[in-house]
């Protein structure tokens, strides 16, 4: 029969998993942004993670964006003016409800995600292949749990609507 642990050893291990997705966090925001480094100069880490949500959610009203962002609705229209003003947005008439606006992402908004998304899963499978196939399986297990445990959907495969929810941050793909 296997003994429980007991409160302090149970801690420990909460612990040692938490130093060590900060750890790999670090990693992946390295990964993050060396993959965002050729549009560095055009779009903020903020302003990509908008085009993501747009990306996965289609055309939004500026209020659900700014809550699914976690911003002020002032803060995400300054964001979205700046997309705009370098085309990768843009604004439509919701043709549900002619008083209101939805944003959308434009042709380059969507390549510019897309090209984003590759070179970060790119540089993500040459870490992954560097693991033996039994601390990829482990991974695989590890990450599922922890994802689910988070909230977070699970990214689709590769060639499976890939561009559905390419960073995360997305619930479904309709919209607001």
């Amino acid at each position: 029969m296997a003994r429980k642990a007991a409160p302090a050893e149970r801690m420990d291990d909460v612990d040692a998993v938490t130093r060590a997705v900060l750890t790999a966090s670090r990693v992946l925001v390295a990964v993050s942004a060396r993959s965002l480094a050729e549009v560095e100069d055009g779009v903020t880490l903020p302003q990509f993670r908008m085009l993501v949500v747009l990306s996965s959610r289609g055309a939004t009203k500026l209020v659900a964006l700014a809550e699914l962002l976690g911003v002020a609705p002032s803060t995400a229209m300054r964001m979205v003016d700046r997309l705009i003003a370098v085309g990768l947005a843009d604004r439509q008439i919701n043709p549900a409800n002619r008083r209101e606006t939805l944003l959308r992402l434009t042709d380059e908004g969507r390549r510019t995600v897309a090209d984003v998304t590759a070179r970060r899963r790119q540089e993500i499978a040459s870490i992954v292949e560097r693991l033996a196939p039994q601390q990829r399986t482990a991974l695989i297990d590890a990450l599922t749990d922890f994802n689910r445990a988070g909230g977070e959907p699970s990214a689709p495969s590769l060639g499976e609507g890939a561009d559905l929810y390419p960073l995360g941050w997305g619930d479904s793909p309709t919209a607001d």
